[in-house]
């Protein structure tokens, strides 16, 4: 405790040998055949880590119900009613895995020193929390965990997953290779995470841009306890959308290419035509014309989609709405 001159006025310093608090978010959408198992685990986790001395006894475990049709949040309520240090806030809507990410970013900001963020399934092995912490304890603010392989993984899954990666890679966007949600971030990286305003979240490249100073933790990714796939196809494919026309004006500048392009074809279907009819040997009919008409229309549509995804993302951050709204809490 420091005195400031002849004030009043007291400064609390955290003791240096002081563990940090941690806090574990968990998104959760229709969770209840996973949820119990879930916190269960993550409590004795807690419990081994305050033993350890590596984190505080105040650490907590804060679940975002992310507008669940089920009885998500009701659980929620039990397992808080058990165990003070479950703690958990309720959306009025569906906004979103990334969206709800955020949520529970913001309300633990305050609450925490350190925060993990991992998916309820458990797919990614939440003992790697432990190194994340010690690898924070070194001075790394941002701790990304990593799959070693994807052995779990279908071949399409696997397949597509890689081709993404490379996709992004290709379009100067920071990503790490099999990295998703599952991350370590300091106060002040959360702080500043939080600066970010736009409402198009892809946080898998939004996070390596902060620019503090990061680390990896390798570990195995297992089967789901139960339950679904919170991300089907569909979804997949929106996060990669998403991820690339926030981050890259590349498809833009590839119209403008594929334009040239065209008009140096056009430029060489003009030539062979005036030598056709220099040497007299043209040949008249529909199909060259209808196939080039209905290529060049696909082009165009394609080109006029591009540019359509940007625009509209512009429209919906102009509106300003906000990512989420809170429901209720405990």
């Amino acid at each position: 405790i420091l005195l400031e001159g002849t004030s009043n006025t007291l400064i609390v310093e955290r003791p240096m040998d002081t563990p940090n608090k941690l806090a574990v978010i968990v998104p959760c959408y229709n969770e209840t055949a996973v949820l119990n198992v879930t916190n269960e685990r993550l409590c004795a986790l807690l419990d081994d880590m305050v033993d350890m001395g590596i984190v505080d006894p105040e650490s907590l475990i804060l679940y975002v119900n992310d507008g669940s049709r089920d009885a998500t949040w009701e659980m929620i309520c039990e397992l808080h009613a058990a165990n003070k240090r479950v703690r958990g806030i309720c959306l009025a809507n569906n906004v979103g895995h990334q969206n709800a990410l955020v949520a529970g970013l913001t309300v633990a900001l305050d609450m925490c020193d350190m925060a993990v963020t991992i998916d309820a399934d458990l797919q990614d092995d939440e003992n790697a929390i432990k190194e994340m912490v010690m690898k924070c304890d070194e001075g790394y603010d941002i701790i990304y965990g990593v799959r070693r392989r994807r052995e779990h993984d279908t071949a399409f899954k696997r397949t597509t997953a890689q081709v993404f990666y490379r996709l992004m890679h290709a379009m100067g966007t920071q990503t790490i290779y099999n990295h998703a949600d599952f991350r370590l971030m300091t106060k002040r990286a959360i702080r500043s995470l939080l600066s970010y305003k736009e409402r198009n979240l892809f946080l898998r490249g939004l996070v390596p841009t902060i620019g503090y100073k990061s680390a990896m933790v390798y570990y195995d990714r297992t089967e789901r306890l139960a339950g679904e796939s919170k991300y089907p196809l569909s979804k997949m494919l929106n996060l990669a959308v998403d991820g690339i026309t926030s981050f890259s004006i590349k498809p833009i500048r590839l119209i403008t290419v594929l334009g040239m392009v065209f008009v140096g074809i056009s430029l060489g279907v003009l030539c062979w035509i005036a030598y056709c009819n220099l040497i007299g040997q043209v040949v008249r009919g529909w199909s060259s014309l209808m196939l080039s008409i209905w290529f060049c229309t696909g082009c165009v549509l394609i080109a006029l989609g591009i540019v359509g995804e940007y625009v509209g993302k512009t429209y919906m951050e102009a509106k300003k709405r906000p990512r989420f709204i809170i429901q209720d809490e405990i």
